[in-house]
């Protein structure tokens, strides 16, 4: 029986009665704060392309890290901005590379509040990509030495949770295996298990100065076209030892956001709210083309309403205020 008996509008006539049947609830619990780290004092580079963040000298790192963490924020996620770099990714592994002086701050002066690492070689090496390279080939196998030392050094340092982005075959198990062998069981990892060879990391290689200086990442990220390969993929992270895995970006794939949680319910997903995702909302903003404010929210609830439990968002910080208020 359908109208005039029932009336789905008696539910949406106000907002209490809204929020009271409300499917899908956005929670500071969900959320893990992005930030960019550089060497030097006092350093605060904006991100032409990503208005609002900045590259952030770890004083400034672990000022905003705190009020993160006062906004009710679990977790942030780091990426690092090395001073040299070479074909082999040295500073990635390094005892005192950047991350590793960016955790071992957050850690003495901040305390209880997840540190997530990103753990790949692009920003590290000479030639902006995410493994070894040799006659203009990423070697998968080489990579996965250099990939297992990086984690283990962020565990040293004292990361909670290691996440590899790189989308080499095998790099879940290698570093499960380097992380217990050091004595770091129970270290987690949360694996980019479905990373998209996507456009809308642009704004992202600007912050993170990490674009390829040849070729692109088609040969080892995934094309676009492609969904049920993201079940193998993740399947194949899952049996590696994989604790979190994620979707990147969230946006223009919610659809194997859904099929990834439908497969793997009892796996914690995260999906990457990305730059090109960021930077698009921020500028037509800026145009006054949208009301920015719902339009961040909407794309938080959709992102979760797919299936993801974690939401990795350079929105984070501002959207805890919010959902203070």
């Amino acid at each position: 029986m359908g109208f005039p008996i029932h009336r789905p509008r008696r539910l949406r006539v106000n907002e209490n009665i809204r929020r009271m049947v409300r499917e899908t609830k956005l929670s500071v619990d969900d959320l893990v704060q992005p930030f960019f780290v550089i060497y030097g004092e006092k350093v605060k580079n904006p991100v032409n392309s990503m208005p609002g963040v900045y590259q952030l000298s770890i004083d400034y790192l672990v000022d905003e890290v705190r009020r993160a963490k006062d906004l009710g924020i679990p977790a942030v996620i780091l990426f690092g901005i090395p001073e040299k770099k070479d074909p082999i990714a040295s500073e990635a592994y390094a005892e005192n590379g950047i991350i590793q002086r960016a955790v071992r701050a957050i850690k003495e002066k901040v305390g209880d509040i997840l540190v997530i690492t990103d753990v790949c070689l692009c920003e590290y090496t000479s030639h902006g990509h995410c493994g070894v390279v040799k006659k203009n080939e990423v070697l998968n196998d080489p990579t996965l030495e250099l990939l297992a030392k990086t984690a283990v050094s962020h565990a040293k340092a004292g990361a909670d949770i290691v996440a590899p982005s790189d989308m080499m075959d095998g790099r879940v198990a290698a570093i499960r295996e380097a992380l217990d062998a050091e004595g770091f069981k129970n270290i987690a990892i949360m694996s980019y298990a479905v990373k998209y060879a996507s456009s809308f990391y642009g704004p992202f290689r600007d912050a993170a100065d990490s674009a390829p200086k040849f070729g692109d990442r088609r040969s080892y990220q995934m094309d676009p076209a492609n969904a049920k390969e993201a079940i193998k993929e993740a399947s194949l992270d899952v049996e590696e030892g994989a604790d979190i895995i994620m979707v990147k970006p969230a946006l223009p794939y919610l659809d194997v956001v859904r099929m990834v949680k439908d497969t793997f319910p009892e796996v914690p997903l995260a999906a990457y709210n990305v730059s090109g995702e960021y930077s698009m909302i921020k500028a037509a903003a800026q145009l006054g083309w949208i009301d920015y404010d719902r339009v961040v929210m909407e794309t938080l609830v959709s992102i979760k309403r797919a299936g993801a439990d974690i939401i990795l968002t350079y929105f984070a910080m501002e959207v805890a205020e919010k959902l203070q208020s």
